[in-house]
């Protein structure tokens, strides 16, 4: 049983070797490179906010308003005769009127504000190195080499 043991070691052992060993008669050598994987991320780039708040100006309106006037005129009569006794009991009222101004407030809508969001496509460039593997051919004496 001990010969077996020690039979098994060496065949280990040479599996070993022929592991270190690169001498083939001929083999690949698989060459790799990075590439980019590109993902985007939708992230709050900021906000608009539309609100409205109250401006307080002063407005000034010409506005042409109307009064009446009494207009007193004296005419000479001629002295003609009249049944009516003298007295001061006689008055006559003549109401004069005017525009006066009222001013009221109401509302009336001037604008509509609108807003909302589209979508905009622009291209932008990202920079990144990216590594590759090179094959380097080495030659000990003077083997013929043919490259396809």
């Amino acid at each position: 049983m001990s010969d077996l043991t020690g039979l098994s070691e060496e065949r280990d052992h040479e599996v070993e070797i022929d592991k270190i060993d690169h001498t083939v008669n001929e083999g690949k050598l698989l060459l790799h490179q990075e590439e980019l994987d590109i993902s985007k991320n939708r992230i709050q780039a900021g906000e608009v906010i539309l609100s409205k708040g109250i401006v307080e100006e002063p407005k000034t309106v010409e506005v042409s308003v109307a009064h009446e006037e009494v207009v007193i005129e004296r005419r000479p009569v001629d002295n003609e005769p009249s049944d009516s006794p003298i007295s001061s009991e006689e008055v006559i009222r003549i109401p004069v009127s005017e525009e006066h101004i009222q001013v009221g407030k109401h509302t009336v809508v001037t604008e509509e504000i609108s807003a909302y969001k589209r979508d905009v496509e622009e291209t932008r460039q990202v920079q990144e190195t990216l590594k590759r593997e090179e094959a380097y051919i080495e030659t000990d004496g003077h083997p013929h080499i043919i490259k396809d």
